[in-house]
Formats: C-alpha cells, structure tokens, sequence
C-alpha cells in the first residue's frame, strides 16, 4: 500500500502553487506558476479565472512530477485563495467585472478599493451584520464590490448568476458542485456562522442585503451567492470530477476539500503547534497571534468567546479553527509597501546592479549595508532616529479601518543613495512593525494575552522584518518547521476531506511544529521602539489635522 500524499493549492495576488505533503506534514515539492493581474484605472485590480485555474493545474502537474509520487497516492486536495470576487454565468464561463467589457477580466481582487463609496454608504446604516466586522465594513469585502457591480455595470449583474469567493470557485471547477465555505462566506460576506437555521450552518441576514440595496439576491433566496455553506476541509460531492482530474493530472474521485481563504490556511497551518512538548490548549491560543505577511498581512487570534474588538474584522465563528472566534487583524500593503519603496528611489537601478552583480536579493543587498551602516551603534535600529514613516500608503485595514488614509514620510533630506534607501526600507518595515504592534495592543485591550507571534509567508524569510517584529511587539517570534505554512494549511483540507485526519483540529496538532523562536530585545532597544511607536502614533493623528484643515478651507 502507498503512503499518503496530501496536495495544498495556494492563490496568491501574483502567483498560484502547489505543495505536496506526507502524512507528517513535510513537503515533498512544489511549484509555482504566475498570474494576469490587470489595472483599467486608479484603484481597480482585476484578474482572469480562466488564468488562475491554468496556472494552478500547471503547478498541480508538476508538483507532483517533482515530488515523483505515485498519483494514486494522493488521497485528498485542498484549495486556498485570495478573497476575491469571481463573476459567471449559469454554466461558470467568465462575465466581466471590468469597465473594459472584457470577460476574461472577471474576478474584482482582494486589494482592489472601487467600492469606497459604497462601503461608507453601508457603514452609515449601522447594521447589526457590522458588528461582525469591527463595525467597518471594508471596500476589500465583497458586498460593496456586489454592490458596485449592480450600480455600475447593469449588464454583468444581469449576466452573472453565480458569484464566489476565489478559494471557492476553485472547488467548484474542481468538482463541479457550489459549495461555499464556511471561512469565505463569514469573513468577507456578512454570512452569520454561528446561527443555525433549518439544520444548515449559518444563515444570510436578508435584512442586510435588502436595507443595502441587494434586495434581488433574497428574492432569489441567495442562489447566485450560495445556499450549500460548508465547514473547512469537509470533503466536498464525489471529490474531483473526471475534466478537472484530468487537467490536475490527478485521479478522478480525489477527495476535495470545503476551502478555505489564504492567509487563514497559513493560520491553521501553524498556530496549532506544540511549544514546549505541549499542544496549545484555548488558555494558551489566547497567547498567540498568527501572522501572515505577503502582499498585504493578515493578523489572527481565536479565542473561545466572541470579541468585538473596534476597527478589527471579526468575531468570526468558526473561520479558522473550528468551534472557536476568530479575530482578523490586517495591514493592507506591506509586502507591496516595502516593494513600492525599494522601486520608487534614486539608488533604485544601483540596487538592482549590485544585487545582480553579487549574485544576491535586493533585500540582501540592502540588509548587508544596514548591517555595515549600524555595526558602530548599540541600537541598530536608531540608524532611523531622524526618519518617520506612516504605512498607510493603501490605506489602514485595522484599527482604524479607513482606508482613505495615505502615507507619509518625515525626514527625508536632498539625498539618494543607496544608504539612504537602505535606511528608508528600514524606516518602513519598523513602521509595518508599529502596524502589528497597534494591532496587538487593540486585541489583547479586548481580552487577549497576545506575547507570541506565529509567523509564515514572504516576510518571514526576511532577518530583519523578523527582527523588527520581536523587538517592536515586545513577543517572541515563532517560525514554524515547515516555512511554506500556506500550503501545508491547505494540504490539511485534503488530508481531512479523505478521512485520514478526523477533523482540523486533528491536523493541525499532527502535521505542524515550531522550529525557531527569536526573542524580543530588550533595554535599549526597547526604549528607542516606545519613543518611536509614539511618533508613528503622532504622524496619524497629524494626518487627521492636515485633512481638517484642508477639508475646512477648500470643500
């Protein structure tokens, strides 16, 4: 008999991959294919699902080539997406969401803020379904963006009959059936999980939906948003339908699991592990804090009861971990923030020379000169002391959940070398650093005992964005034995869907473990962080003050 394999797909803003695992959660291979991202105007991000599921049965084939598994050994496939937006038809071909009339361009993605206006319409209702989403609905959540559709592209709204959250379109191309999960539908839906009615799990609040201006979606008891919501990893119809099979490479009848969001996966596929020879209990999980950094970064804690936390997504019942609250803390552009950063200055074409040159990462180039620049200095991080940034160039996910707020950067003199962007990268991943630690502060002053981090994704891989966390936050940073926790979160799914894991919970404390734990500095160090947290604070508040003053003069 062959050992097990378990199959996670992971779709990110930029790229698709798939990971194979045994059963102890160790990855054998994986790959990775890029993805179409399209930009008709200011605001507006759009992708194809078209591409998305090309490149994900692309990597799926040579995942498993790498891995040089048997396919009858893979028992069970999980799918993880970016919470975005994907409009069909009756029959699931593509219809357009894009002011371009191009139906290739038909999912509206996670990051995409068309619907500003239409999520502060929302918000002025007061809605009960609010309180779910720390009172602020976000343009980033997809009834705003339903909205948006129906106000301003009529056709497509009369067109498309069936509108799912990515990770779930992926399992409805994998198996034919409109399964929704459970993870999708509350986090970035308004579905209210935790009530239960006519033996389904959950409900919609057709109050919501008809005061918001969707009315039209309960008349047609919400058929075009899903009626079937299901729990994460439950196996899915029949499993893997004979076209997609053959698309995956893989075996017709593969279990499927119910999906489940990105950056959640990464949650399930590290905030269980065993610290210290004991699995975590809910006294300890309310310690710890998974984040997960990419793109954008998402900060999760669970807890028994539910916490109504101000300017924080959630209370979300069972989203993540099963039985359990979760709370959902983000940061809209981090990975995207540091990017924008190192392209957008004078030094910008030496960097990429030497980085080319020495064989080396832009981030290596730029962490060995941090190095040089600080080796003098008892607090290497006070090589900012004089510059000040507020990463809120995309606006502010949480707490403050406004995402009209811009970035700033105080202390910039006539200067550009590559000194002066290493510093500057600096500058920004200790304000990415103050983000998470505000995030931390709002949790824990809510009931939270947050001193561990649980960290996965791109950042991670990154000494000093770690190093800035520990310090900054004041908790240990926790990296998990297997880096690539995304994948493994959803590999989890398929592990569960084939029965071979009993539930989630089952999973995670069998299939993850920690490795490496960094310790905050403290002393000096600390210091030079409080001074500055203060100041990070000082530049929103200012911000607020300048908007006010112009709003007063010139509207």
């Amino acid at each position: 008999m062959n050992a097990s394999h378990f199959i996670g797909v992971d779709v990110g803003t930029g790229s698709a991959r798939a990971g194979v695992f045994d059963g102890n959660g160790a990855m054998l291979a994986s790959a990775v294919q890029p993805i179409e991202t399209f930009r008709p105007r200011t605001d507006f991000v759009e992708q194809s699902s078209t591409n998305i599921w090309q490149a994900v049965c692309k990597c799926v084939r040579e995942a498993v080539s790498w891995a040089q598994i048997d396919v009858a050994s893979v028992r069970g496939i999980g799918f993880d997406a970016t919470c975005s937006l994907v409009a069909t038809d009756e029959h699931g071909s593509p219809v357009t969401v894009s002011p371009d009339g191009n139906d290739n361009q038909n999912v509206i993605v996670w990051m995409d803020h068309r619907a500003t206006a239409q999520a502060a319409r929302i918000n002025e209702g007061n809605y009960d379904v609010l309180k779910y989403v720390g009172n602020v609905i976000s343009p980033e959540m997809e009834t705003p963006k339903l909205l948006w559709l129906k106000e301003n592209l009529p056709q497509t709204w009369q067109r498309a009959k069936k509108f799912f959250d990515l990770p779930d379109y992926l399992t409805y191309r994998a198996t034919g059936e409109e399964t929704r999960s459970l993870c999708s539908t509350v986090c970035k839906w308004t579905y209210l999980g935790h009530e239960n009615a006519n033996e389904h799990v959950g409900c919609w609040d057709a109050t919501y939906f008809e005061s918001i201006g969707l009315g039209d979606l309960v008349a047609e008891k919400f058929a075009r948003v899903g009626t079937d919501v299901r729990p994460m990893g439950e196996a899915i119809g029949s499993g893997l339908s004979p076209e997609a099979a053959a698309e995956l490479g893989l075996l017709s009848g593969t279990a499927v699991g119910v999906s489940i969001i990105d950056a959640h996966a990464g949650g399930i596929g590290m905030i269980g592990a065993t610290l210290a020879g004991t699995p975590p209990d809910a006294q300890a999980l309310d310690r710890r804090l998974a984040l997960i950094g990419g793109t954008s970064s998402c900060h999760m804690a669970a807890s028994q009861d539910a916490r109504f936390i101000q300017g924080i997504w959630g209370p979300y019942y069972s989203a993540m971990i099963p039985g359990m609250w979760l709370t959902e803390g983000g940061q809209s552009a981090t990975g995207a923030l540091i990017d924008f950063v190192i392209n957008n200055h004078g030094a910008t074409p030496e960097l990429y020379q030497q980085a080319e040159t020495s064989n080396q990462s832009v981030y290596e180039v730029l962490n060995c000169r941090l190095q040089s620049l600080s080796k003098d200095r008892k607090v290497p991080a006070s090589l900012t002391r004089e510059l000040h940034v507020c990463p809120y160039f995309h606006g502010n996910r949480s707490p403050w959940a406004d995402p009209t707020l811009r970035g700033m950067v105080s202390g910039l003199s006539l200067s550009a070398t590559l000194d002066d962007l290493a510093v500057l990268y600096l500058a920004t991943i200790q304000a990415i650093s103050y983000g998470t630690r505000h995030i931390i502060e709002s949790m824990n002053a809510a009931g939270y005992r947050i001193d561990t981090i649980f960290a996965c994704g791109g950042g991670t891989k990154n000494l000093i964005f770690l190093r800035e966390h520990a310090d900054i936050t004041g908790c240990r940073v926790v990296l998990p034995k297997e880096p690539e926790s995304v994948l493994l979160g959803s590999a989890m799914l398929g592990a569960v869907a084939s029965g071979e894991r009993n539930d989630l919970l089952h999973a995670m404390a069998t299939m993850s473990a920690a490795e490496t734990i960094l310790e905050p500095t403290k002393g000096a160090t600390m210091e030079y962080h409080q001074t500055k947290y203060t100041v990070f604070q000082k530049l929103h508040t200012d911000q607020l003050a300048y908007r006010e003053l112009m709003t007063k003069h010139f509207d």
